[in-house]
């Protein structure tokens, strides 16, 4: 299949499995009961409500999508695809260092659910250790190489954390990082990922502050006439800082959307899971948070 994708792609992305069930429930080195699988489930149903709400509040179908984990979400997954909405699965197992499959059988859980995209998540920073890289990009190039050969849509959703060295190189100072080191280090990780023979039709990326540095990755992810779009991811960041992100991100070709999840959803799960808000209230504030930044996306856009 050609490889690629042009279209605006706006996501709410909801896969969060260990980073938030440690911080809603605390767990950290167990299974969740079944009780408290049963109710992260239910937060999660009122993160997809609060997404279809939107709709209806005016966001547009054919650009809007969900990220939602099976463990968690499959009935979510199986509902959308049923309204003919766009769905994205991740392939990773949760809160690991080096990449992983959450399933050694990833293949049949990608036929059974049958996405619109496959995801992937990877920490890869090129001046690190260059051996976990190397093993993270042979099985990354079976799950790019498996996702196409189904006809789904793949998604690289690249972090690049600091090394000590180049945090020292920055005074410790992370922001100075994200501004002046991060940038041409993210581009040199896309050049080493698409030499791997691995082809992502869309990267998901961390937010960058200047016009040019968002130039260079569209660049880099469309070198030798490859057609694949980039979206901004949100690092659970303050809504003002993803603003600022999607203001530049809007103005380049080649950047076609986001992916900004806690940003949007965080204030109201945790809300609803203390009691404080009702489900409906807080599905609310999930459609307004979403249908601010997509507005805000479409008006930058124009």
């Amino acid at each position: 299949m050609e490889t690629g994708y042009e279209k605006d792609l706006l996501i709410l992305p909801f896969d969060h499995r260990g980073s938030l069930l440690k911080k809603l429930f605390g767990i950290e080195g167990r299974k969740p009961t079944e009780a408290e699988a049963k109710e992260y489930a239910l937060l999660k149903e009122m993160v997809y409500e609060g997404f279809l709400e939107s709709v209806k509040m005016g966001v547009p179908k054919q650009t809007a999508a969900i990220l939602v984990d099976e463990e968690f979400g499959a009935n979510i997954l199986k509902d959308a695809k049923a309204k003919g909405f766009m769905t994205a699965m991740p392939t990773e197992k949760s809160g690991q260092g080096e990449f992983d499959f959450e399933h050694a059988d990833f293949k049949g859980h990608i036929k059974k659910i049958d996405p619109t995209f496959v995801k992937v998540l990877v920490r890869c920073n090129p001046e690190a250790d260059r051996a976990m890289n190397e093993r993270q990009l042979e099985r990354l190039k079976k799950a790019s190489d498996f996702s196409h050969s189904v006809g789904k849509k793949f998604i690289f959703e690249l972090l690049v954390p600091a090394t000590e060295q180049q945090l020292r190189q920055c005074s410790n100072d992370k922001g100075r990082y994200d501004l002046e080191l991060r940038p041409k280090l993210m581009v040199k990780a896309m050049a080493e990922i698409q030499s791997a023979g691995i082809e992502p039709d869309v990267w998901k990326l961390e937010g960058v502050q200047r016009i040019e540095d968002s130039k260079a990755l569209v660049k880099q992810a469309q070198q030798g006439g490859r057609k694949s779009g980039i979206i901004t991811l949100g690092r659970g960041e303050d809504t003002e800082k993803v603003k600022e992100w999607l203001k530049v991100g809007a103005k380049v070709k080649g950047i076609i959307g986001f992916a900004v999840g806690r940003t949007i959803f965080w204030e109201p799960m945790k809300a609803l899971h203390e009691g404080k808000i009702s489900r409906s209230s807080a599905a609310r504030q999930v459609a307004e948070n979403y249908k601010m930044l997509v507005d805000l996306w479409n008006r930058e856009r124009a």
